[in-house]
């Protein structure tokens, strides 16, 4: 395991020789193509169009994801699925997972969707969520996942934007114990939308539910009637991979671009050595498929690196708040990552919810999606880890696609409530109202003054928007929006 030393000198590389470092980082994947070049341009262009990076390189993220362990050992556990009720779930081998995304992407191809189309994925997180997710990358064709919570306009708004052909769907989900009407949903989303021919529904309850027999289709169908294998479909590493909406200032939500090569890259990169992914490690991170959280830390990095990811149905409360410390049991799982309000109540519920379970397997502690504050990190520290687990508090956003400033585990000394440093390849700039660099202690605006190669490309059909928000508060620097 490196030591703070090491990460000093990977600093200095990303600093004063960034092509070798962001090709390094894309050595970890597999190509058609591999990439000469790093990055073409910078902040200073961006108003000229999208940033690219690995430009001259080809892939499919999806040999990368599933083709190269499946070879290896396609008996490797790659989703472990824990279900909404306790016990329940199972697992999904790598083997398996390439065969039932290769099903699925020939059914797709069959009803005509392609490179460049875009697929509205609206589902509970259970296998099939996954299988969608890259069935549709395999053929080049771009997902947008609408997080199972969200109302049928914010639905339609998306699927009106993106212009998606395709929806994939469930009967209905279930979480925390409460069943969510995702068909119906979809149902009333797409009264008076156009762009969409076909709805694929998996059947997660058997619920009976509306069908409509000129658009509908049983999805279980649709794989059981696909090729057990399909060739990946090679992109160009700037082309498409997913669209991720967000809420914009205006209420118009903003769709996020990332892109094949540069999204995966600095994905693999940050789950590797964050939390020491590889073949073997038993990943639980407890978010949703549909935030970015679940995009990059529970499918595309580790899987990437061949581990073995958690795919939580249910809630940290349900039945009661030992919940997420019986499935670090049961699964034997060597990490753990949660948002500090989960973190918060769950500590507020008593110390005997965790320690009613076995957690000597878990290694590493991860905090995501807000601040975490020193009580909190404490007790996930002393209670959770007993004292002898790292807790990484990682600051990142759906814009930046991985994590940009957080502790490296065993290598960078830890304070409770700090992120502490930005990773190698990450240059922050704290700046004042007016724009000007503050320097030593003080407060101010973070901006970013380089790029990574997971930084979103653009917002989708709408490039001045992108320019606007991110790069015209203090240019040329990249402004995250917080302090």
């Amino acid at each position: 395991m490196p030591d703070l030393g090491a990460w000093a000198l990977e600093r200095h590389r990303a600093e004063h020789d960034p092509d070798g470092f962001h090709l390094a980082l894309a050595d970890a994947l597999i190509w058609r193509t591999p990439p000469r070049q790093g990055f073409e341009s910078d902040f200073r262009t961006v108003s000229d169009g999208p940033l690219r990076c690995y430009a001259d390189g080809v892939l499919n993220v999806t040999e990368s994801l599933l083709d190269r362990h499946a070879a290896r050992d396609p008996d490797a556990p790659a989703l472990l699925w824990e279900a909404d009720r306790p016990g329940e779930g199972g697992v999904v081998s790598y083997g398996d997972l390439l065969e039932r995304t290769c099903r699925l992407a020939s059914s797709l191809t069959a009803l005509g969707v392609g490179p460049g189309d875009r697929v509205i994925l609206y589902m509970g997180m259970t296998p099939d969520a996954v299988v969608a997710m890259l069935a549709v990358a395999r053929i080049g064709a771009a997902h947008s996942i609408v997080f199972g919570g969200f109302s049928a306009d914010a639905l339609r708004d998306r699927i009106d934007d993106c212009g998606a052909k395709v929806v994939i769907t469930m009967d209905e989900g279930l979480r925390g114990g409460r069943v969510v009407p995702l068909k119906a949903t979809v149902d009333e989303a797409l009264r008076g939308t156009t762009t969409v021919s076909h709805v694929l529904v998996y059947r997660r309850t058997g619920a009976d539910v509306a069908w409509h027999d000129e658009r509908d289709l049983d999805a279980a169908t649709c794989e059981a009637d696909g090729a057990p294998y399909v060739p990946a479909t090679p992109m160009n590493a700037e082309d498409l991979l997913f669209i991720l909406y967000t809420s914009g200032s205006t209420g118009r939500p903003k769709g996020l671009v990332h892109t094949c090569g540069g999204y995966l890259a600095w994905a693999t990169y940050t789950a590797r050595e964050l939390f020491l992914l590889g073949p073997g490690v038993r990943h639980g991170c407890f978010a949703d498929i549909g935030w970015i959280t679940g995009h990059t830390y529970i499918v595309y990095g580790p899987l990437s690196l061949g581990a073995a990811t958690l795919l939580f149905e249910s809630t940290p409360t349900y039945p009661d708040a030992g919940r997420c410390w019986d499935v670090v049991a049961r699964w034997g799982l060597h990490t753990a990552y949660l948002a500090p309000t989960a973190i918060r109540t769950l500590a507020a519920a008593g110390d005997e919810h965790v320690r009613a379970h076995d957690r000597s397997s878990l290694r590493i502690l991860g905090s995501v999606g807000e601040p975490i504050n020193p009580e909190a990190w404490r007790w996930y520290h002393a209670v959770v880890g007993d004292g002898r687990c790292a807790v990484l508090d990682t600051w990142w956003q759906t814009e930046t696609g991985g994590v940009m400033v957080a502790p490296i585990a065993a290598a960078t000394p830890t304070k409770p409530g700090s992120a502490t440093r930005p990773l190698p390849g990450v240059f922050p700039w704290v700046v004042d109202e007016q724009g000007q660099p503050i320097f030593g202690p003080g407060e101010g605006r973070l901006c970013m003054s380089r790029p990574w190669p997971g930084i979103a490309r653009t917002v989708w059909r709408d490039h001045a928007r992108y320019v606007q928000t991110y790069f015209s508060t203090y240019p040329p620097h990249y402004f995250t929006g917080d302090g």
